[in-house]
């Protein structure tokens, strides 16, 4: 991955007196950690192939990896994208030349719409977190950033705490890191994740969800691939509050001088509440920046 994409900054803040270590996915290219695994996938597509190219579903930040991987492939991407999705993914992922097919979220299946346009045109579906290829390219962040933190002198990975929507970041950090402690984090209302760890098997996300600023995080259903593997490893998931979420993008913005999606702020909304204890060796991943500019100028001047 190094070889495409620079490895993304760690930020070192203290936090309750605890060096904490913050990956900033949030810097990649297309503006999230998403790239590390389309690009796995991709690559991993044959030369013939790759002329009937691919399709994907996504609010934006898969969709836009997708994208630039099959950019740089010389692969035509089609991507299923809700039509509520906000206007600078969807714009960012017009701009790699993908073609956009738009969807109600409310009343249609996305998984069965872009099934029956792979299907149609021969194309291969990506999925955003339920395939190995995805999972292990999303591993390489807990890689990088372990290799970062024995640099910057903070030893290994003790925990690590990562957004999760279907999971696929979570269970490629989990097997990257098999000594670490992880847990998960997800909006209230959107935390079918833990629920389901908590139950031992998947739990779907109840009728009529509330609202949520974490677009990139609406998943309705987990997968049994991911879930497995972060069952399997005794994984912990937390729930954090809309609040809590801009309270993390506000701390980003003054401490950090990242800009922080929603979704991509969990994690850090999780230990600012004090939902996880900072100890030594925590690693935080900021998964995503690509916010919608009036909506972040708002939650910057706490009005909110």
């Amino acid at each position: 991955m190094a070889a495409i994409v620079p490895p993304t900054p760690l930020f070192i803040a203290d936090f309750q007196g605890v060096p904490i270590a913050f990956k900033a996915e949030s810097l990649q290219p297309v503006g999230a950690f998403k790239v590390r695994g389309a690009w796995h996938r991709l690559t991993a597509i044959d030369a013939d192939q790759r002329l009937r190219g691919v399709v994907a579903f996504s609010s934006g930040n898969h969709a836009q990896g997708v994208a630039w991987a099959a950019k740089r492939l010389g692969m035509p991407a089609t991507i299923v994208m809700p039509a509520d999705a906000p206007r600078s993914k969807r714009e960012g992922t017009l701009a790699l030349g993908a073609e956009i097919v738009s969807y109600d979220r409310a009343s249609e299946s996305r998984e069965t719409i872009a099934a029956r346009l792979a299907e149609a045109r021969g194309a291969v579906l990506v999925p955003s977190f339920d395939d190995p290829w995805i999972i292990e390219g999303q591993g390489s962040a807990g890689i990088e950033a372990a290799a970062q933190m024995a640099e910057h002198g903070l030893g290994a990975v003790t925990q690590a705490v990562v957004p999760c929507g279907g999971g696929g970041l979570a269970a490629g950090i989990t097997l990257a890191l098999p000594d670490a402690e992880i847990t998960v984090v997800e909006p209230e209302g959107w935390d079918d994740m833990r629920r389901s760890l908590e139950a031992g098997w998947i739990e779907p996300v109840g009728k009529a969800p509330p609202p949520t600023a974490c677009d990139s995080l609406q998943t309705l259903r987990v997968s049994p691939l991911t879930f497995d593997v972060l069952s399997g490893r005794g994984v912990e998931g937390l729930a954090v509050s809309e609040a809590e979420i801009r309270v993390a993008q506000r701390w980003a913005a003054e401490r950090l001088r990242l800009v922080v999606e929603p979704g991509g702020a969990v994690a850090l909304a999780a230990l600012l509440a004090g939902k996880v204890t900072p100890v030594a060796g925590m690693l935080v991943v900021l998964s995503g920046g690509n916010v919608d500019l009036a909506a972040y100028g708002r939650v910057l001047a706490g009005r909110d």
